[in-house]
């Protein structure tokens, strides 16, 4: 594997991540600096782990998990989204500021989510010989550096949807969870 071809598989893989990040700032409208650290370092860190994981299990379990992933990612991503919907729609103020999507369980599932496909790009790695480590630093690096890019984005656009920004924050996260089923299902 060339240096080149891990930096683009890095960035695809961090395009849920890149998406997850600007729902998330939109969703927020001023995030602040601990929680786009927070999520960039757990989006970066499940990227880095989910490659070793890959690669160490082996191709049996990675065969087992494709058959479902983009399920399980879809059931992940559109729990989180719905709930945000669902906040958006309530009015109760303390309701709405408890749906921070950088912290806890919401984070977890969330990283994980986004890590699922960086599982089967480790048995690829075995498979080419590339070094482990040194791929999996790379797609966590660019993970956590595509977040943070993310949430910048998604601060702008949070500005200027103002009212609506939960709603569309949580349509983003239904929408990747959909992307990730057509992608497995359908392409």
């Amino acid at each position: 594997m060339t240096l080149l071809s891990l930096a683009l598989t890095a960035l695809g893989l961090s395009a849920d991540c890149f998406a997850v990040a600007v729902s998330a700032a939109v969703a927020s409208q001023t995030p602040s600096r601990m929680q786009i650290l927070r999520t960039a370092f757990a989006f970066g860190l499940a990227q880095f782990v989910m490659p070793l994981v890959g690669w160490g299990v082996g191709r049996e379990f990675v065969r087992i998990v494709a058959d479902y992933d983009h399920w399980v990612a879809f059931g992940l991503l559109s729990v989180v989204g719905i709930h945000m919907l669902r906040e958006a729609l309530e009015r109760d103020a303390d309701r709405v500021t408890s749906g921070d999507i950088t912290r806890g369980a919401r984070l977890l599932v969330l990283a994980i989510a986004t890590s699922i496909d960086a599982l089967a790009i480790g048995l690829s790695i075995a498979f080419l010989d590339a070094p482990v480590l040194l791929s999996a630093a790379v797609i966590g690096l660019v993970a956590g550096a595509i977040t943070v890019m993310g949430f910048a984005l998604g601060v702008k656009l949070g500005q200027v949807a103002g009212q609506r920004a939960r709603m569309f924050g949580g349509l983003i996260l239904i929408g990747i969870g959909v992307k990730i089923v057509l992608e497995h299902t359908i392409l």
